[in-house]
């Protein structure tokens, strides 16, 4: 299974950290945000891993390079020209380079979650999404569990099959109604993820995170 990490984003509300630096390349506790996704996802298996860029993406190609470094391939799918074709469109422009089944990771998280690169999604399931307990900026939550109790966060964290984005036009397009959709029509499964996960959505969210790394060495 192949994984894709999503760095295409503009980090509009982490200015002015990202005036000159794209986001995945902000550090916390030592390292690049997209640098911890990488070496998790190594240690869980994967070694083939799309990222696609937009913002200053050229800074993240010369950065991570062909991932020989980090003991993985890595191949980009560039939106450059395009603009940021948001999460769906990207994964669309991404497809021929992914796996039938794949994992998408936001490059804007930071969590312990233990990936899985024998996935294997069920019947005729088109995704499975990891979600989280409710931070302060989301506590209404995103998705039900399966027992539709309670809403939670979606992680940004999604086991995917091709079929879902197969029918999809080339362009701009956001990943949050297909979810919807999909979930409506019960091609969707979810989990919850009890662990820690922290969205990287401003300045003061990447200090207080950067804190809790250091001083938790």
């Amino acid at each position: 299974m192949k994984a894709m990490i999503l760095a295409a984003g503009l980090g509009s509300r982490m200015r002015p950290l990202t005036d000159h630096t794209p986001k995945p390349l902000l550090e916390v506790g030592g390292k690049p945000l997209i640098v911890w996704h990488i070496e998790r996802l190594k240690e869980a298996g994967f070694t083939e891993i799309v990222i696609n860029v937009a913002y200053l993406g050229q800074q993240i190609i010369d950065f991570l390079g062909d991932g020989s470094l980090y003991g993985v391939s890595i191949e980009f799918s560039d939106e450059q020209d395009e603009g940021a074709l948001e999460t769906a469109g990207g994964i669309v422009k991404a497809l021929p380079l992914l796996s039938e089944t794949f994992l998408v990771v936001n490059g804007d998280i930071w969590t312990d979650y233990s990936f899985e690169h024998t996935f294997q999604l069920s019947n005729n399931h088109l995704a499975h999404l990891i979600l989280v307990n409710n931070p302060k900026h989301n506590l209404e939550g995103d998705f039900y569990l399966s027992n539709r109790l309670d809403k939670y966060t979606f992680s940004g964290i999604g086991y995917y099959s091709k079929k879902m984005f197969t029918e999809l036009t080339f362009g701009k397009q956001a990943l949050a109604p297909l979810l919807f959709k999909a979930i409506a029509e019960g091609h969707i499964t979810t989990s919850l993820h009890q662990g820690q996960w922290y969205d990287i959505g401003t300045p003061e969210r990447l200090e207080e995170l950067n804190n809790i790394l250091l001083n938790s060495v």
